[in-house]
């Protein structure tokens, strides 16, 4: 039985200041060196003058990501770019931090099991036990924290520890109901993703879905956004929504919070592990 040829297959993403001749040297050099371009996309903000750029290219031999690296480099040097480049088959691996609300966690461990999201989950942490024997059911190592104030600093290294020692390169937090230290935010910029039980910055606080039904909202939501010291005011990457009108009880709405929680978490982790998310100062540009 023959094998199936090398193929490489890798991402490149990247924001620059906007100026002539970008796209024009991404195409030429991936061209010379024999690559495809398989997808590509740009945005151009004509407020910041700041260009976004992600492109997927692939060819049939097997290059290391650092000797590709090491093409692209001279030709995207003079654009002074915040660049990045990944291979596209790798999944992105990640740790999840949870507290006692598995619905959100349940959806992440069912879609990375079926194959329907591009990450591999190499533990749960979680402050509280209810999840351990679903988790470790999945066959994900789980790690109990006790989190006070006095434990914070240490339980907040540990994560981070844990990320270094699992090669997880993001953090998911899948309703996880501490807020994170202004350092630990700093730790995991751009790569950490907390799910918000509305559509901010409305119903701040406890208790979202009753202050929602005493307002007879409209709509109800939920947002998934890039963690940063700024509680709940991350770069948003995702939203989703429902229509909803007086009928709705309280509990009612919660149930149908908890579906958009799930959901719109699943697409800004699927964005994510994709690169398709670039930070543009307090907000994203979201490919699709």
């Amino acid at each position: 039985m023959s094998s199936m040829p090398a193929r490489s297959d890798f991402i490149l993403t990247f924001a620059c200041a906007d100026r002539v001749g970008i796209v024009a040297t991404i195409a030429s050099t991936l061209a010379e060196d024999g690559w495809t371009i398989t997808e590509s996309q740009q945005y151009a903000d004509l407020d910041t003058r700041r260009f976004f750029m992600r492109v997927r290219f692939a060819a049939d031999r097997e290059v290391p990501l650092a000797q590709m690296q090491a093409v692209l480099a001279p030709a995207l040097a003079p654009f002074e770019m915040d660049w990045e480049l990944h291979d596209s088959t790798a999944p992105l691996r990640v740790v999840v931090m949870v507290s006692k609300q598995g619905h959100v966690l349940n959806n992440l461990l069912f879609r990375a099991r079926e194959g329907q999201l591009p990450i591999e989950i190499t533990a749960v942490v979680s402050n509280h036990p209810d999840w351990r024997d679903v988790v470790q059911w999945h066959g994900i190592d789980f790690h109990q924290l006790k989190v006070t104030p006095e434990t914070k600093a240490e339980s907040e290294q540990f994560v981070l520890d844990l990320m270094e020692s699992t090669g997880a390169e993001s953090l998911i937090l899948a309703r996880y109901m501490q807020i994170l230290s202004d350092r630990m935010c700093r730790e995991v910029h751009g790569r950490a993703i907390n799910i918000h039980h509305s559509l901010l910055p409305s119903f701040k606080g406890a208790r979202p879905y009753e202050q929602a039904h005493r307002h007879g909202v409209k709509v109800i939501g939920a947002t998934a956004h890039y963690v940063t010291a700024d509680l709940d005011e991350g770069p948003i990457i995702e939203q989703d929504f429902k229509r909803v009108d007086h009928r709705s009880s309280a509990a009612e709405l919660a149930a149908m919070g908890q579906d958009l929680e799930a959901r719109a978490l699943v697409h800004a982790v699927r964005a994510h592990a994709e690169h398709r998310v670039l930070l543009s100062g307090m907000k994203t540009v979201v490919f699709d």
